[in-house]
């Protein structure tokens, strides 16, 4: 076996180990058939937990799953998870049996036949911000230093491009903000390796200016075009280093900013996308063009980020005059 997978092969619970061939096949699924590093956290948590529940369950051997065990995890999962993080697990399970099965491991695949518990989303559960509470939120961040200007183009960036945190903070470069037309232009780098380019509105424009012009003359640090776009700083020196922020940096900065400026609603990353498609169809944008400007496949899915009968909700409750 190549000696560069012998560590990881190691480290695999028993269940998916029991020769060269299966370990092999295991492997190769969270490596190569798997790009995204979110995707495969989730899909290994979801394979070392059935592992974990089949050894507690006297199975030791891959042979030994039938249905009826995998609908039995499934149901252990719903008195501790969401429904949602469930249906997360099932497809992991069967897209790595399906995986086994084609690599000649399984004679078929134990999950396939399982259902998962049934739901039905209309809304959204991210929280949103209001315009003033979005404004209030940019204005505090004090643009003085390079992290304020930093965190403030980002913030700015998720909310007017709908830019999910992956494709805002963790993959974009410098070069992806760039001038077209006499007008900045960025392209993210979206989910499944799709690129998406998106005009930049006139607020995001300036503060991605002043972000950016900061970035070159500070403490005389050279600033190339692969650089990343929104890094994380070194502590102790104030310059930037050559790794991005993650989506747990950036919620950690999102959770700090909002409470320096009295905003109590508990947001996250993800509010930001929420928020700008929101905004953008109160004030009259198509919900197809926001599908678009999302970059989804479905525009049911834009749907889900769409809040304006929050408002509609609240007024009717205020008719209750007691």
């Amino acid at each position: 076996m190549n000696q560069a997978l012998a560590p990881s092969t190691r480290d695999l619970p028993p269940l998916y180990a029991p020769d060269a061939l299966t370990s092999r096949r295991v492997i190769e699924f969270f490596t190569a058939n798997i790009s995204n590093v979110h995707t495969r956290k989730l899909y290994a948590r979801a394979a070392v937990d059935f592992a974990d529940w089949c050894g507690r369950h006297g199975m030791a051997h891959l042979s030994q799953i039938q249905p009826i065990h995998v609908a039995a995890h499934i149901q252990e999962l719903q008195r501790r998870l969401s429904i949602p993080s469930v249906k997360v697990r099932l497809a992991a399970l069967r897209t790595l049996f399906d995986w086994l099965v084609v690599g000649q491991v399984l004679p078929s695949n134990p999950s396939a036949a399982v259902r998962g518990p049934k739901h039905v989303v209309r809304k959204g559960r991210t929280p949103v911000l209001t315009a003033e509470d979005t404004r209030l939120l940019l204005e505090s961040i004090d643009p003085s230093s390079l992290i304020g200007l930093r965190d403030r183009a980002l913030i700015a960036l998720m909310t007017y491009t709908f830019a999910r945190v992956g494709a805002a903070a963790e993959k974009m470069r410098i070069e992806d903000v760039y001038t077209q037309g006499r007008r900045t232009w960025v392209r993210l780098h979206e989910k499944g390796g799709k690129r998406h380019e998106m005009p930049c509105h006139h607020k995001l424009e300036a503060y991605l200016h002043d972000y950016m012009e900061a970035r070159r003359t500070w403490k005389e640090q050279p600033v190339h075009p692969k650089d990343r776009l929104f890094p994380t700083v070194h502590l102790r020196t104030a310059c930037f280093t050559d790794r991005p922020m993650s989506q747990a940096d950036v919620y950690r900065m999102v959770r700090r900013r909002a409470e320096r400026a009295g905003i109590q609603t508990r947001i996250g990353c993800h509010t930001f996308r929420a928020t700008g498609i929101t905004e953008y169809l109160r004030n009259g944008g198509k919900l197809e063009i926001a599908q678009q400007m999302a970059n989804h496949e479905s525009a049911r899915t834009t749907g889900l980020y769409d809040r304006r009968h929050d408002q509609v909700s609240l007024d009717e409750v205020e008719r209750i005059l007691i």
